[in-house]
């Protein structure tokens, strides 16, 4: 017997995770657990639950439901069409969007709304096959084939023309359509192609931005190993080892041909869409395939797509992570895939503990987000993921995570209003860049030296300390910050050098970590010592650098150390120039008793350089020094051992959200009174089991508007 699209097991089924909400009887209708929602259009939630949805890959009769299932479980958007294009454009100019259509009108009948995916990651096998031009070239100089993904070549213009007029279709017939919210552009933009298209457009990059080949062999320093070019078709594609100033500029390249990839894009959705329909990609946290700051500016929110694979969640990177892709755009996001338990592709898929999946989709809110998607709803029958995780399973029933979900789908109902107009503030702020990164990553010296773990273990102390910090490129307006902690600044542009000189005379609190200001604009050495451009305004300099394959010993205000992997040797020039800390004596000699870390006041402001490593407790008395010495006092302080604290705010209130990431229960005594949003009821302290949560409210306190 059918009951609204579901067969009586499914029914009797979804009453059991929700006792009272599911009516079995001949004729019922499936009712959402809790109140249900109104229509998709007409109020949107400030907190969005949603999941990846392919229409195309089962019947329509199959679609309500799947629907239901959603509905039930509070999911408020789905993520439709980015791997639809043979569905869509089953022969070259002959476009199916109908059923695509039904879909949106099906969601539409369960108050979900859609964000549709432009299908060009994966590009039909008669376009390919019709238009071999398409395909990228491998490094070794092989074609990709058609049966997996992204194999079209980014670069190329026909490619480029024929997803546009794809594009055009669906922006003409959606663009105005009340239950689609926005737009995904392609999908987690990666390969590149390394054919004869992009080395010629490479070419023409350097030409345009050099101007001359004397420019460019002057500022890549070309005459080392008889490198120097006389024809700008002599200068190649390397990646891996090569000059400095080409590979820097080939990863440059990479990230404006994906913007102008992406634009291609653009073109054909903003003239042909309502203002409220967003338009984003979904990046991927730490990748580095092209510069995320380059690629986001044309975008109007950011969003990534957030997995763990093995192990747990770590709330330390993930939440660097997310601070990271919050940063692109400096305002909220979205997590637009992110793993319903376990994922396929990792060496060990295996599963998020109960309660994690709920606890990491509040971690993602306390970070920012707006809205969290789970990738995907149910796996298709065939095809490369068919192991990965999902909500309901192979036979259209909930699996078991599907229960937890609905719970988060209640909770975001439930905290919407609350959390409405909200966002993260901060005083503190980490800079992070792309060029830095790569420029490290080519040129080590030290294999187990990596920037972004340099990143994140001083991401890891202040956060802990000031409870929300920004991740931001050096180049933004810094003037928000008390406090600009650049771990391993290795490139530093003169606009970039210009703006943390001015942030510091303007009374701002700079702190540069170790490898910062060695490298200039081409990934050349710069040609004072280190840091560079900032080393008058520091009054000392880096006067050597040293690999270690030992440990050193560093004491001073901030403890005893021993620091490992990378040493600087430091200088003062300037008498108003402290030393905090010392090396003390070693085998490698060089080291004894000279300064590993100092300090200049200037102004209200001040400059630190540390050139040492710090961990432990000898990082976290420096991270304390540096929010006292930058005047960051947080209201709350420390918190128990595995707890972890978000603050969300707006001009009247204050949202808190407590996770306990530990495993002993713990309990948090809170400043004032607050408002318990999902338990209700008012308290001053609130004790949370393992990976339980809290989200508490509260106005705004007096000293803080």
């Amino acid at each position: 017997m059918k009951i609204s699209g579901l067969t009586l097991p499914l029914c009797l089924a979804i009453a059991g995770l929700f006792p009272g909400h599911a009516n079995c009887a001949p004729g019922a209708r499936l009712a959402a657990a809790g109140s249900p929602p109104a229509a998709a259009a007409s109020s949107p939630p400030a907190l969005y639950l949603g999941t990846a949805w392919y229409p195309e890959q089962w019947p329509e009769s199959r679609w309500n439901a799947d629907l239901d299932l959603m509905e039930a479980a509070h999911i408020r958007f789905v993520r439709i069409g980015e791997f639809a294009w043979s569905r869509l454009e089953p022969s070259e100019g002959d476009y199916h969007l109908d059923w695509m259509y039904r879909a949106i009108r099906a969601a539409e009948s369960h108050h979900i709304a859609v964000v549709i995916g432009t299908p060009s990651a994966a590009p039909p096998a008669w376009l390919t096959s019709k238009y071999p031009e398409t395909l990228r070239v491998k490094q070794d100089g092989r074609l990709a084939e058609h049966g997996n993904r992204q194999q079209f070549n980014w670069a190329d213009p026909l490619y480029r023309r024929l997803v546009f007029q794809m594009v055009l279709q669906e922006a003409k017939r959606f663009g105005h359509d009340p239950d689609v919210i926005g737009w995904q552009i392609d999908n987690e933009y990666a390969t590149l192609s390394y054919g004869p298209i992009a080395k010629a457009q490479f070419q023409n990059w350097l030409h345009a931005r050099y101007q001359t080949l004397d420019n460019l062999n002057t500022r890549w320093t070309t005459a080392y190993w008889s490198q120097t070019y006389t024809s700008w078709t002599q200068i190649p594609i390397e990646t891996n080892y090569g000059n400095p100033g080409l590979l820097l500029s080939w990863k440059r390249f990479v990230s404006d041909t994906w913007r102008s990839y992406q634009a291609n894009q653009l073109r054909a959705l903003r003239p042909n869409i309502d203002p409220r329909q967003f338009i984003t990609t979904n990046m991927m946290g730490f990748f580095d395939g092209y510069d995320a700051y380059t690629v986001a500016r044309d975008l109007d929110m950011a969003s990534w797509d957030d997995y763990v694979g093995t192990g747990q969640l770590n709330p330390v990177v993930n939440g660097a992570e997310h601070d990271l892709t919050r940063g692109f755009l400096r305002k909220n996001f979205w997590v637009m895939e992110t793993q319903p338990g376990f994922v396929n592709w990792s060496p060990d898929n295996n599963s998020l503990d109960k309660g994690e999946v709920r606890a990491m989709a509040w971690h993602d809110v306390g970070h920012g987000a707006d809205a969290v998607s789970y990738w995907q709803w149910r796996s298709a029958l065939n095809g490369q993921e068919e192991y990965h995780g999902t909500l309901i399973g192979a036979d259209g029933t909930p699996v078991p995570l599907y229960s937890e979900v609905a719970q988060t789908g209640r909770e975001f109902a439930k905290a919407g209003p609350a959390l409405a107009g909200t966002t993260v503030h901060s005083q503190v702020a980490i800079l992070h860049s792309y060029e830095s990164y790569w420029a490290i990553n080519w040129q080590r010296h030290n294999k187990a030296f990596n920037p972004i773990a340099a990143m994140v273990s001083y991401y890891g102390a202040i956060r802990a300390l000031a409870h929300s910090v920004d991740i931001v490129s050096p180049d933004v307006d810094l003037s928000q910050y008390k406090l600009v902690i650049a771990p391993a600044l290795n490139l530093i542009t003169d606009r970039e050098a210009a703006n943390l000189i001015s942030y510091v005379r303007n009374g701002g609190h700079l702190v540069l970590t170790q490898r910062s200001g060695m490298k200039n604009v081409d990934n050349g050495l710069q040609t004072e010592r280190q840091p560079g451009p900032l080393v008058s305004l520091l009054g000392g300099r880096v006067e050597q650098y040293y690999a270690l394959d030992t440990t050193i010993p560093v004491s001073g205000v901030w403890g005893n150390e021993n620091s490992h992997l990378w040493a600087e040797l430091l200088s003062t020039s300037n008498p108003q120039t402290r030393v905090l800390m010392r090396y003390g004596k070693t085998p490698l000699g060089w080291l004894d008793n000279q300064p590993a870390a100092i300090t200049r006041k200037v102004g209200q402001g001040s400059i630190t350089y540390i050139g040492a490593e710090l961990e432990g407790e000898t990082l976290d008395k420096a991270a304390s020094w540096m929010m006292t010495e930058a005047g960051v006092h947080p209201e709350f302080g420390s918190l128990p051992a595995g707890v972890d604290l978000y603050i969300r705010s707006d001009a009247r209130h204050e949202v808190w959200i407590l996770i306990n990431f530990g495993q002993s229960t713990q309990t948090v005594n809170l400043p004032s009174d607050f408002k318990n949003v999902l338990a209700g009821g008012s308290q001053h302290s609130v004790t949370l089991k393992p990976l339980a949560v809290a989200v508490l409210q509260r106005p705004v306190p007096q000293a803080a508007r």
